[in-house]
């Protein structure tokens, strides 16, 4: 048997060799983007590199040595192709983002849409971004209202939840951004407190029916399921709805769960506060507008991207973050309307739209995507 230090030994020289033919193979690459550039090219040729891989895996023998190459090859023309994506920005090359960049909003003239009635946690999201800088406000039925109303001209931006820290994502949302053409152009985290409101007069004892928003009800779920278990819990469209709907029926028997906002709106008791499950329970709501913006110092970006639906797709694309130095915050999977069981992509990253890294990143995203669009930069 050998001794292990001289494998080890013989294993380094192999490495050196292996490195300096690598280093080979990347000095062939920038070659090949020089000639793509010249002949205006794509980088990403699957058809070639779907041959490559089946004629190299068939240089070897056995299942496992075949997966190895196939495996191995994959990474060194991922690495080529981000090489190569480099010297295409150094002469020239751009995404087209569509969005123009401003160094702040003017809200003075805007007008708001938020979802809900009165005293909607999206309200109160608007009024703590907004402050008092904006015109006017109104509200809507739906989620789907409030884009419409920034796309026909109504709003100037909607306030919409897109998640929360326990429930967590708000789906129909991110099925909107997709669907409309708006762009996010910022975002406010809403710390929720849930309050247990009832008419004048009530106590927790005479409640039998509590009503609120599936999420809302949702994060206050160990409260009602270890305390109250025999309540009828209802859904509604919004915890506003429901504190206006327990004011209107002057009913005893009747509970909302909301803010304590509600409970000054539509004078009501807060028969108990702070009922949520987690204590640290926020909100994140992002701020929409038909019109592709962004700050000069934004540093959050949201992009949705559709990718093939076959092995290794999903690593392939986000290598592009990966080798450009860019931190991914979140992904989330929705699926494709009207295309079984593949899904549309939806990303957060840490950079602006200036940034060298990001501009790198997304000229090899459009490339290997199937379909990319920007949703913000805020």
């Amino acid at each position: 048997m050998r001794d292990l230090t001289d494998i080890r030994v013989e294993i380094d020289t192999v490495d050196k060799q292996i490195l300096d033919l690598f280093l080979k193979r990347m000095e062939l690459a920038c070659q090949v983007a020089e000639y793509k550039i010249s002949t205006g090219k794509k980088v990403y040729d699957k058809a070639r590199e779907d041959e490559k891989l089946g004629k190299l895996s068939s240089y070897v023998d056995g299942h496992f040595n075949q997966q190895a190459v196939k495996e191995l090859y994959t990474q060194i023309m991922s690495i080529s192709r981000k090489k190569q994506f480099a010297i295409l920005r150094e002469n020239g090359a751009n995404f087209n983002m569509g969005f123009k960049e401003v160094g702040e909003f003017d809200f003075s003239d805007a007008v708001v849409c938020f979802q809900g009635v009165e005293g909607a946690y999206s309200q109160l999201a608007m009024l703590e971004f907004f402050k008092d800088n904006m015109k006017d406000s109104f509200h809507v039925e739906t989620w789907r209202d409030a884009m419409d109303a920034i796309t026909n001209g109504q709003a100037d931006y909607a306030v919409l939840p897109i998640e929360n820290s326990l429930a967590g994502s708000i789906e129909e949302n991110f099925d909107l951004l997709s669907e409309y053409n708006v762009a996010i152009i910022g975002e406010q985290i809403l710390k929720v407190n849930h309050a247990l409101l009832g008419v004048k007069g009530a106590k927790i004892s005479d409640i039998k029916t509590v009503y609120s928003h599936p999420k809302a009800i949702a994060q206050c779920d160990e409260y009602i399921r270890t305390q109250h278990m025999d309540w009828d819990v209802k859904n509604l469209h919004n915890t506003a709805v429901s504190a206006q709907k327990i004011r209107d029926d002057k009913d005893i028997t009747q509970a909302a769960i909301g803010s304590k906002y509600n409970a000054i709106l539509y004078d009501l008791d807060v028969l108990e506060e702070s009922i949520q499950d987690n204590k640290n329970n926020e909100t994140r709501f992002i701020i929409v507008s038909k019109d592709k913006k962004y700050k000069s110092k934004a540093d959050s970006i949201s992009f949705c991207l559709e990718i093939p639906h076959e092995p290794g797709s999903l690593y392939r694309v986000l290598s592009n973050l990966m080798f450009n130095g860019i931190n991914m915050n979140r992904i989330e999977s929705r699926p494709i309307k009207g295309v079984n069981w593949q899904y549309r992509f939806f990303i957060d990253i840490d950079g602006n739209l200036n940034d060298e890294a990001v501009k790198n990143a997304l000229i090899g995203l459009e490339e290997e995507c199937v379909n990319l669009r920007i949703l913000g930069n805020y």
